[in-house]
């Protein structure tokens, strides 16, 4: 039934700085901006393969900022968390258990400006 994830939302309360987050800071490319008022924008930004978006909103009829948390897979989990560091992220140590004790996958994670939990995962 379902072939594969093109998009998901991101509630936010920021836009600016959401967007400075997830284009500057995680590499996200900028796809669209629309803004009918200062409640109700959108901002949609693709992963660098174009093929899942994520729409950054300000409208929270049914979400709340702070509520999500999202998964971005990474070549290097290392390299990643010192730039992250390095740009002034507040970001978490590196683990190897993200499938439980003994998995070696590496993660770790960080928030974006609204609370909402990014998990950066060795890909």
């Amino acid at each position: 039934m379902i072939s594969k994830l093109i998009m998901f939302t991101v509630p936010v309360n920021d836009m600016p700085k959401a967007k400075t987050f997830y284009a500057d800071r995680l590499g996200l490319k900028a796809a669209s901006d629309y803004r009918q008022d200062d409640n109700r924008w959108w901002v949609s930004l693709t992963l660098p393969d174009g093929k899942v978006s994520i729409t950054l909103t300000t409208y929270h009829e049914h979400l709340k900022p702070g509520n999500m948390v999202v998964y971005f897979a990474t070549p290097d989990v290392a390299a990643a968390h010192k730039t992250l560091s390095e740009q002034g992220v507040e970001v978490n140590e590196v683990k190897d258990d993200l499938y439980g004790p003994g998995s070696k996958v590496k993660w770790f994670t960080l928030k974006d400006p609204d609370g909402n939990v990014v998990y950066l995962v060795q890909e």
